[in-house]
């Protein structure tokens, strides 16, 4: 499969029929909203036809002078915007920089023998506003830790603003303590039967050595629960991947009908809701599970009607896709005629590959907040980019424009 960023109008399709603007990659020719400057094509192993960068044919006429803006700055070269990106995801943001029409900064970043990394930059940004792609997925010691060295790096050598751009956030899950009736479970916990507690709130620790290193905003995209903006003591975009996926749902021509969201557990409830009334206001399942360990997940019964329709399963990320699996298995137990996963994050920790290819699933949707190796893919899946919604928010808070183009809620943004 191909990720292309087609910077040129298809001419097998005329203008009327171009699909609205959408910030994701459809299959098929269509045509660009901005002109791009970039013919980049990255592999990501699998089958499939060519991907293509899709914006749509319209844009606010304010919105295209913005882009005006930043077309002459980068021409005149006095455009003070720098994108560099760390090792974790350079193909992402290789995207994001081929759609504001930038070259990625030239950063020189290695490993000594003892497993220390070195940062280097290799180009001046005094007086510039740096956003650093770095998503801290796995290894996610090494690649947090390479974020907070690139900060380090861009503070000392005097930019203007640093905005550490994580579309995946590592460590978000330990956002909060087992319970918060800290009596009952100190009573529990006295007679035996508990013994949970004394964790540690890994999630604020990693906001607070982000702040500490010398970032002044975070852009961050499905964060695992929205309190984990407020561990932050600098700004935070939040950004959702809901409209990619949402998009790619609607250009399949399911039958509204048809359809039912279902939440894998009774914490995504909230997400699937909101997911559900954005795809033609589907009805909705929940899925009731108890979880007896990190990563052990058992389900135990369904709370909603999903008797002959197409299920779509929403969750921010998968990991061991263990809650996900069993949730299917359930829905086709209850009569579900096709199973869809959709999740922002793949995670795809052992054995999550070999769960989702067993049959259980129509389709696996995801994006690429997070690379993926070769020998994750399976036929089942499909890989949407968020680069154009991440792109857009990194023009918006260049160019201070949120007021006097399209608002941060039209791309889903917090």
């Amino acid at each position: 499969m191909a990720f292309l960023l087609h910077a040129r109008p298809s001419p097998s399709l005329p203008a009327a029929d171009l699909r609205r603007s959408s910030p994701l990659i459809h299959r098929g020719p269509a045509s660009v909203r901005f002109p791009l400057k970039c013919k980049a094509v990255d592999s990501y192993g699998g089958n499939s036809d060519d991907l293509y960068l899709l914006t749509g044919d319209t844009a606010p006429a304010s919105a295209l002078l913005s882009r005006t803006r930043l077309e002459d700055a980068i021409k005149n070269n006095t455009t003070r915007l720098r994108i560099f990106s760390g090792t974790a995801n350079p193909s992402l943001a290789q995207e994001i920089s081929c759609y504001l029409g930038l070259e990625l900064g030239k950063i020189k970043i290695k490993r000594f023998a003892d497993g220390e990394i070195y940062v280097q930059l290799q180009e001046s940004v005094r007086g510039c506003d740096v956003f650093l792609v770095q998503p801290t997925c796995p290894p996610a010691n090494e690649n947090l830790m390479e974020l907070l060295v690139m900060i380090d790096a861009c503070r000392r050598a005097s930019a203007k603003t640093i905005t550490a751009v994580i579309p995946y956030f590592g460590y978000a899950r330990a956002d909060r303590k087992a319970s918060p009736f800290v009596v009952i479970l100190k009573l529990l916990e006295s007679i035996g039967i508990l013994t949970q507690g004394r964790e540690s709130i890994a999630a604020k620790l990693v906001a607070n050595l982000i702040t500490e290193s010398g970032a002044d905003r975070v852009l961050a995209c499905d964060l695992h629960s929205g309190q984990s903006m407020g561990y932050f003591d600098i700004p935070v975009d939040h950004v959702y991947g809901q409209p990619v996926i949402l998009d790619y749902l609607a250009s399949k021509g399911i039958s509204s009908d048809d359809l039912v969201v279902v939440s894998p557990d009774v914490g995504g409830v909230a997400r699937a809701r909101a997911f559900a009334k954005k795809l033609s206001d589907a009805p909705l399942a929940i899925v009731d599970k108890r979880r007896h360990g990190h990563n052990v997940a058992e389900v135990m019964n369904l709370i909603g009607d999903v008797k002959g329709k197409v299920a779509i399963m929403v969750d921010d990320m998968i990991d061991t896709a263990g809650t996900i699996s069993k949730g299917a298995a359930l829905l086709h137990q209850e009569g579900a005629r096709e199973v869809y996963a959709c999740t922002t994050h793949a995670v795809f920790s052992p054995p999550a590959i070999s769960r989702l290819s067993s049959g259980l699933f129509q389709e696996v949707i995801i994006t690429n907040t997070i690379p993926l190796s070769e020998q994750n893919y399976f036929p089942q899946l499909t890989v949407l980019s968020v680069a154009n919604l991440l792109a857009e928010t990194i023009w918006r808070v260049h160019d201070d424009c949120s007021g006097d183009i399209e608002p941060f809620s039209t791309l889903g943004i917090d």
